[in-house]
């Protein structure tokens, strides 16, 4: 972050709110003109602070309105199986993401469902045939009081 001055971070913030703003628009935000302003842009992407631009779908729409989270402890954490386990969650269109984490438990994941019928089948069908896990414990989400994406810069 050091090498990041005001008015990258100002492009940052402003792309994380609006990845589809143009570059005359931004500019105008930033007080920069254009080519400059791409310039920077081009060179914020370039050196990896943005890694890509996405759109932001509504999981009620695109049935997927029932989100929870499940703390997984496995049966063994030796390299091998960290990295079985790794790629079944990547595998899994449910998962939403997956953090391996420090505490009680190995992993906390994130997933997205229709209903609690597609719940039950995915714990039961998909999450309860990985035999590395030991025990789970899940966190059904009632309300999303904040869910970011965006990073403060």
């Amino acid at each position: 972050m050091d090498a990041l001055d005001k008015t990258d971070r100002k492009i940052l913030a402003l792309l994380q709110r609006d990845g589809r703003i143009s570059n005359v628009d931004l500019s105008r935000k930033i007080n920069l003109s254009p080519t400059p302003c791409l310039e920077r842009v081009r060179r914020l992407e370039r050196d990896g602070y943005i890694k890509g631009y996405v759109a932001l779908a509504d999981p009620a729409k695109l049935n997927a309105n029932l989100s929870a989270f499940i703390q997984v402890l496995l049966t063994s954490t030796s390299t091998k199986d960290l990295k079985s386990f790794n790629q079944q969650m990547l595998d899994l269109e449910e998962v939403e993401s997956c953090h391996m984490v420090a505490g009680g438990f190995d992993y906390l994941i994130k997933i997205r469902c229709a209903d609690m019928r597609h719940y039950q089948r995915f714990l039961g069908e998909k999450l309860a045939s990985i035999p590395l896990i030991s025990q789970t414990h899940t966190y059904v989400v009632i309300e999303s009081v904040k869910s970011e994406t965006a990073i403060p810069v």
